[in-house]
């Protein structure tokens, strides 16, 4: 699968800032399982001590926050590319002072210097085409302390076009149950089109290949998934 132009995908995400984070409840089903899984899933890793985490991806801060919060000895660092992303994560997430540096960077390409106790990211690798995904779990890996963890609370294509349409069926009627607008529909819809998703099965497999120590599937509900993997 070809990886979309990494422009156009910047210039999708710099658009959808006005109002992103008041959709993803509406956009994500099943928003607090999908999240409080990634977060759940750390604390088993990490436990509640200090530990150095790279939010790769970063978005507008959202599940760095959730990180933050629960976690008070936590240091996150943040990457995306979109300048806008980060503005938005800057304001967000400049309470928690020193324990957040963000970074402006396409991580796609970008070094992750480690060692590092964890690597997360939320809905983001999937814009990466399969062998860009790949080279990345390997320097994941490469940049984790042994026993760090990587989870990526992402998206997952269906084995099948039966099943990815299914997911696809399925999506839709959870959005549109949850009374989003006309114009928020489409642009999410457009946004999507720019998805480049591998099955979970390919995405397990491509964790072990980096060197894994065991990969596995935290939570799944249709394309939604929640990846978890130990060094």
């Amino acid at each position: 699968m070809t990886e979309p132009d990494r422009d156009a995908l910047r210039d999708a995400f710099e658009s959808a800032v006005p109002g992103y984070d008041g959709l993803r409840r509406q956009l994500i089903p099943h928003f607090d399982a999908f999240y409080g899984t990634a977060l759940d899933l750390l604390e088993e890793a990490v436990g509640a001590d200090e530990f150095r985490c790279v939010d790769l991806g970063v978005g507008t801060g959202l599940l760095s926050e959730m990180i933050l919060k629960r976690f008070p000895g936590a240091q996150v660092e943040g990457v995306d590319f979109a300048p806008k992303m980060l503005d938005a994560a800057r304001e967000r997430l400049a309470i928690y002072g020193a324990r957040v540096h963000l970074f402006a960077a396409d991580y796609a390409t970008a070094p992750l210097s480690g060692p590092l106790d964890a690597v997360v990211s939320s809905l983001s690798i999937h814009h990466l085409d399969h062998e860009a995904k790949r080279r990345r779990f390997q320097r994941i890996y490469d940049a984790l302390r042994p026993g760090g963890v990587f989870i990526n609370a992402d998206q997952s294509l269906g084995a099948t076009s039966e099943i990815e349409d299914a997911y696809q069926r399925r999506w839709e009627a959870d959005v549109r149950r949850s009374e989003i607008s006309a114009e928020d529909f489409a642009a999410a819809k457009k946004r999507a089109a720019l998805d480049c998703s591998a099955t979970f099965v390919d995405q397990i497999a491509w964790l072990k290949d980096a060197g894994f120590r065991y990969a596995d599937i935290g939570w799944k509900r249709h394309r939604f998934t929640v990846f978890y993997a130990r060094r």
